[in-house]
């Protein structure tokens, strides 16, 4: 460390005014409870005896299990032995440098977060710093308060990867142990083959990936997959649905805010860019989001920098791989002023089409049976004896025109089980229909209007358009797969329209969705 940094060592000072040794948490920067700190590990390395001892006194009041080492060969020898789920080290040090040791942390333990500091924090060294892995910089002297608020959103971003990794387990568990996602990518057909080839090649790289295909296709899936198995699967993959959110609390929900941004704003609250940092975000149905909040993410795009709402400077730099999707033509959408041309083109370095069903009726067979006995093992006594399908059901499921694809497949799967009996041979008379929107049995309007008939006429009007409407409604959400654009496209009306026509039969899309 140089001469200037042992200059202004003495400038640190004072326990951080948002931290309460007893261990009440302070409104203010994102961090974690007491008890979650007390299981987080932080070594800290630097050859300044103030400042590494004045560090370690701070975060040991805080409660965080802390290591120290004075030297960057002292350091290697504790990487060796074990890993930290965060690790302060110095920049500028004699023997083995900050670089160096940067470099070998993240070879050991991709996992660990590392925030450097440096008495020289020059533009080139930090993002230098930052290409090779670094999670965030802290520029000396500072405070430790300063100290405080980075290792607050450090924590909450470990504690953010370490609850990403235990779902991840417990899914594997479930469906098979360490399968990962290949289980889903069941399929010999050609343009399916090909879309899963390009997701392997692309998922070794850190390029961004725009996925197109129908609701219901599985692109959400290619997402999990090539996240899978990037560098960067030790690291959460964040996702967010675009067409799920108004406009505001799409904004806040991705870049986070400050306290007082707004009514209810109590405290800051980092957003997914920053609990994605050195992950992964999925964006789905990105033509939903405004061209305002598109402004914005092109600004991610270009430098890593995020600023919260409410925020007048930096609030973070981050290190994303960003993943794409849409059900609809992206050129439409940018010809039409919806999606911003910039924004697309940086998005899309390599598109993926993911083909809907009814292009791979070949698989039809293949997932049948994969999702029938998956769901057979969930609902049923695992000793009885699965029923099976007869070849003129696949015959027949090989000729519905899936509407809802890979999703609308599952759903009849699901249902079958809950249906069948053991050991049943099912016949096309056992598939649920998926045509219409209505359960009613044959007889079409003059079957709906002669349970009418000893009903006053305007009443029974009223009734029928009632339920005609409603059933409407429960199919055009369900085959949109809950993108509600999408939705009001289909039907010929606007979204207002759309919302309107739902709250006056009380109808909530995620209901609808759980029916779907």
């Amino acid at each position: 460390m140089g001469s200037t940094d042992r200059a202004k060592s003495s400038r640190w000072a004072s326990p951080p005014s948002g931290a309460d040794p007893s261990g009440e948490e302070a409104a203010g920067p994102p961090s974690v409870d007491r008890d979650t700190r007390e299981e987080i590990s932080v070594l800290i390395v630097d050859d300044e005896d103030t400042i590494r001892e004045s560090c370690a006194s701070v975060l040991e009041q805080e409660g965080f299990q802390i290591k120290t080492a004075h030297r960057g060969e002292e350091a290697l020898q504790l990487l060796e032995r074990r890993s930290f789920d965060i690790v302060l080290l110095d920049l500028y040090m004699k023997g083995v440098g900050g670089m160096k040791l940067l470099t070998a942390c993240l070879e050991t333990s991709p996992d660990t977060i590392v925030i450097i500091m440096t008495g020289n924090p020059s533009v080139e060294s930090s993002l230098s710093a930052l290409r090779a892995g670094a999670w965030d910089y802290l520029p000396k002297p500072f405070s430790s308060t300063q100290l405080h608020v980075l290792m607050g959103r450090a924590s909450h971003a470990v504690k953010v990867a370490q609850e990403s990794r235990q779902r991840r387990t417990s899914l594997q568990m479930e469906h098979g142990h360490g399968k990962d996602s290949e289980v889903a990518f069941i399929g010999e057909a050609t343009g399916f083959k090909a879309a899963l080839e390009l997701a392997r090649k692309v998922a070794r790289t850190d390029a961004s990936v725009f996925l197109t295909g129908e609701s219901g296709s599985g692109k959400e899936m290619f997402a999990q997959y090539i996240h899978a198995h990037s560098r960067r699967k030790a690291r959460p993959m964040v996702a967010l649905n675009c067409a799920a959110l108004p406009e505001t609390l799409l904004e806040s929900e991705m870049f986070g805010h400050v306290k007082g941004a707004f009514t209810g704003a109590v405290k800051d609250k980092p957003g997914l860019l920053e609990a994605a940092h050195r992950g992964t975000l999925f964006l789905d149905e990105l033509g939903e989001m405004s061209l305002t909040i598109q402004a914005k993410l092109l600004r991610v795009l270009q430098d890593g920098v995020v600023r919260r709402v409410g925020s007048s400077s930096t609030d973070a730099v981050v290190d994303v791989r960003f993943i794409a999707a849409t059900n609809q033509d992206p050129l439409d959408a940018v010809e039409s002023g919806r999606l911003r041309r910039d924004l697309y083109y940086r998005l899309r370095v390599v598109p993926i089409d993911v083909p809907p069903l009814r292009a791979r009726m070949s698989d039809i067979p293949l997932l049948a049976n994969h999702f029938f006995l998956e769901y057979w093992k969930r609902h049923r006594d695992t000793g009885e004896k699965p029923p099976h399908f007869s070849e003129e059901a696949i015959r027949d499921l090989q000729k519905r025109n899936w509407p809802g694809n890979v999703r609308e497949l599952q759903n009849v799967m699901e249902h079958l089980v809950v249906l069948t009996e053991e050991g049943q041979e099912i016949e096309p008379g056992d598939l649920p229909s998926t045509e219409g929107g209505s359960s009613r049995s044959a007889g079409g309007i003059a079957g709906l209007t002669e349970s009418f008939l000893d009903t006053e006429y305007h009443v029974a009007r009223d009734r029928l358009i009632a339920e005609f409407e409603q059933a409407y409604l429960e199919r055009l959400v369900q085959e949109s797969g809950g993108n509600m654009s999408e939705a009001a496209r289909q039907a010929g009306v606007d979204r207002t329209t759309l919302y309107r026509l739902m709250q006056k039969h009380d109808l909530e899309k995620r209901d609808l969705m759980e029916g779907a």
